[in-house]
């Protein structure tokens, strides 16, 4: 897997001996090259016979330090041919994420012993050195200054290092076109989608501080796509895949809610009362936000209003700076170049996922709908219209119990249909998983990181 931009090494046999051989009795350490033998491999369910030059087995294990929780995945692949085959994925997740711990950095690392537990249960004793492990924070990471999260990953990668006998791949924090790219390659992976005459699928990825929209978008032979860091370039199973890819940071599910919830405030232009009405939040509901401005700081009470979904919409659209210049045009949102998908990408499937999925499936919602019967869900959940969901169990529950439902539906809604401006027809899928793996970039970036990652850990 290779995308564009990446620098290549070659390098001669004799030249590579030699630095094996320096290496093994002149560098102190715990990291060298190793050649993959039938004693380091575990039998695959599919074959017993690799592809020339592959381990039968590999092992892989990515944590995913997002901004809401982190989570530990630990695929098992075969080489029963030359791209790897998902044999079998190992998922658990823990809550707070790695952000909550800016000042913490130990315990940040302490936070992920239980995930760090599972990978070595998961993964067979023969085969623990040569499993690369990887940490990719996210968004949550990004937000925090370069010492709080620069503490934070030195921690973990001492954790690591000192205790768990996987090699250390990479400790990083991912840049957002990475995450985007990632899940799109995990979801066409997982539908068959990466092969020569194939329509790939497009992702939306809606984290908790940042969303992602990936695409591979057709043009007339008189049009392409205007260049710019939005171009990926990606080379897999020899074919060359053009995408389009853009990472919102501030317009995950949660920075977007607390955008939503001070736009209120800022309408208030002779300065914030103590108490403000807000129409994105259940009739009698209150909370306190705090509130700063350059000459104040206060705790502002919101009062919900239940005004409906229209109201709550009308607040909304005001986060998408729709207004902002547009450097290249058509933009989507944000002053951000894009191009129009109804016009480039009219054929292919839209894959919605992470909190597109947790949102709609505890109401009972299909995982294929319009983009107008999404926004007739958020519409009933903004009118309290609880008979409508009195068949699904544990609805009214949720509903009742989650006072932000009206704002956070109405929200995903918008950044379909104003945000990403998808057709109100066009049909739309989530999926928490596909062919049982679970959907996100981690399994993307799994792939990726055992194609360029050779190297065993020396017990």
């Amino acid at each position: 897997m290779r995308a564009v931009n990446k620098k290549h090494l070659s390098i001669g046999f004799a030249s590579i001996f030699a630095i094996l051989l320096l290496s093994w009795f002149f560098i102190p350490t715990h990291i060298y090259p190793t050649f993959y033998s039938n004693a380091q491999e575990s039998p695959s369910d599919h074959c017993s016979i690799p592809h020339p030059g592959k381990p039968l087995v590999q092992y892989a294990v990515m944590i995913d330090a997002g901004s809401s929780g982190s989570r530990v995945h630990v695929y098992k692949f075969n080489h029963c041919k030359e791209e790897p085959e998902l044999e079998n994925e190992v998922f658990q997740m823990t809550e707070p994420g790695l952000s909550q711990y800016r000042d913490n950095p130990e315990g940040a690392a302490d936070s992920l012993e239980e995930l760090l537990q599972l990978a070595v249960e998961s993964v067979p004793i023969e085969s623990q050195s040569c499993t690369p492990i990887a940490v990719k924070a996210t968004a949550g990471l990004r937000l925090l200054t370069t010492a709080q999260s620069e503490g934070i990953l030195d921690a973990v990668r001492r954790r690591l290092e000192d205790k768990y006998p996987f090699p250390v791949a990479g400790i990083e924090i991912m840049e957002g076109k990475e995450e985007g790219v990632y899940a799109w390659i995990t979801v066409n992976y997982l539908l068959g989608n990466l092969k020569k005459g194939k329509t790939s699928a497009a992702t939306f990825d809606l984290g908790g501080a940042s969303t992602q929209i990936v695409f591979e978008p057709e043009f007339e032979l008189s049009e392409q796509m205007l260049p710019g860091d939005h171009q990926y370039e990606l080379d897999y199973a020899n074919t060359k895949y053009n995408l389009y890819q853009h990472s919102y940071l501030g317009f995950g599910l949660n920075e977007a809610r607390r955008r939503i919830k001070e736009q209120v405030i800022k309408n208030w232009v002779d300065g914030a009362p103590n108490r403000v009405y807000h129409p994105c939040l259940p009739k009698g509901h209150k909370e306190l936000i705090q509130w700063t401005t350059e000459t104040v700081t206060k705790n502002v009470e919101l009062v919900g209003t239940g005004a409906g979904h229209a109201a709550c919409r009308g607040v909304i659209e005001k986060v998408f700076g729709k207004e902002k210049d547009c450097a290249l045009d058509p933009c989507a949102f944000d002053g951000v170049y894009q191009p129009p998908i109804t016009d480039t990408f009219g054929e292919g499937d839209l894959y919605v996922f992470s909190y597109f999925y947790d949102l709609t499936q505890p109401l009972g919602m299909p995982t294929e709908f319009t983009v107008r019967e999404f926004g007739e869900l958020a519409n009933r959940v903004c009118n309290q219209d609880t008979n409508f969901f009195r068949h699904v169990p544990n609805a009214l529950a949720a509903l009742k119990h989650t006072p932000n439902y009206c704002l956070d539906l109405t929200y995903m809604h918008a950044l379909l249909r104003i945000g990403y401006d998808v057709a109100p027809e066009r049909l739309v899928r989530t999926a928490k998983k596909i062919r049982d793996a679970e959907t996100g970039w981690c399994l993307g970036a799994s792939i990726a990181m055992i194609d360029n990652h050779k190297l065993c850990r020396r017990n």
